[in-house]
This record gives C-alpha cells, sequence and structure tokens, in this order.
C-alpha cells in the first residue's frame, strides 16, 4: 500500500488532477466519472509510485454510477490482469436510443 503521506503530497494532488483532467474513464469497467487513480502496477508489487504512466482514473469508494462496482476495491493490489473486468456489449443506461434497441 502507498504511503498515506505521500498520497496527499502537492506532487501527487497535482498528478491526480491532471490524470482526472485528461480521462474520467475507468481501467476496471469502462464508464465515465472516476473519481479516484490508481496505479496499474501495484506499488506493494514494485509499481512506480509517482509515475504518470503507472496511473491511471478508477471509480474509488463512492463505486460506478452506472454499474454500482466498487473498482478500486475489487482491483485492491492485483494486476488488471488479474482481475474480472467488466465487459457489457450494451451499456443499459444510456437508454434505447445509445443502444441502437426500438
Amino acid at each position: 500500500m502507498a504511503d498515506r503521506a505521500e498520497l496527499t503530497s502537492y506532487e501527487y494532488r497535482q498528478l491526480r488532477a491532471r490524470i482526472l483532467a485528461a480521462s474520467d474513464v475507468c481501467i476496471m469497467c469502462g464508464h465515465g466519472g472516476s473519481d479516484a487513480v490508481d496505479h496499474i502496477h501495484p506499488v506493494a508489487r514494485g509499481g512506480a509510485r509517482l509515475d504518470p504512466g503507472n496511473l491511471a482514473p478508477i471509480h474509488g469508494t463512492a463505486g460506478c454510477a452506472a454499474c454500482g462496482r466498487r473498482c478500486n476495491n475489487d482491483k485492491g493490489d492485483k494486476l488488471l490482469s488479474e482481475v474480472k473486468r467488466l465487459v457489457t456489449s450494451v451499456d443499459w443506461y444510456a437508454g434505447p436510443d445509445a443502444a441502437g434497441l426500438p
């Protein structure tokens, strides 16, 4: 787990803001509205703490409004390849027009 003092550092907060400003699409479920960033390669497994290439948007403790998943909790300190990712063919929350349904 990352050192808590580092996660509240000015450098980390600026990096987090830049990543979320660039995209809020969650690396776990693919839905927008991410409110946190996660280490793609977990720090517990040797991942770089403040490398922008190792951080990506993810839904935090509030969870995803579209699928209800708590993506960051589900991922924990696992690699993406070790986590069952949500794959859907239709975004049912977008409505029938967006889904191409009659």
